[in-house]
């Protein structure tokens, strides 16, 4: 297993971004959401993802950059639950969706179970 999160598992794109928003589905677990869309990426990468916080809820960078860390540090730690049931690539983009400051611990809860909903909601498209 590896938890690891490298560069090429970046979604940096602009063209792929805008297709998230355009044509993606959403799962939401309070207070994460996660905007998803099926993607034809290379062989070897599964998962693209990007991190975001709103500036509406945090003003300061401090406060967004804070939050961003833990949103990729849950992920990194938990891709593992995502990357040995998901059948095609996927793009995803994580957001945080409140002014409440949540504890390490309770974002890590929530990632995980946001991550069971994800994949139930996926395995119900099929």
């Amino acid at each position: 297993m590896n938890f690891t999160y490298p560069k090429n598992e970046k979604l940096k794109s602009k063209i792929t971004i805008g297709l998230l928003f355009t044509e993606g589905k959403s799962v939401s677990k309070y207070p994460l959401r996660l905007v998803y869309k099926a993607s034809s990426l290379s062989e070897g990468e599964k998962i693209k993802m990007g991190v975001s916080v709103s500036k509406k809820n945090f003003k300061k960078a401090v406060d967004r950059n804070y939050f961003k860390r833990v949103l990729r540090e849950t992920y990194r730690l938990n891709k593992h639950l995502l990357i040995d049931n998901l059948d095609q690539p996927y793009s995803f983009m994580f957001f945080y969706q409140t002014k409440d400051r949540l504890t390490y611990e309770e974002i890590n809860t929530k990632t995980i179970q946001l991550f069971e909903k994800f994949l139930l909601q996926i395995k119900k498209e099929e």
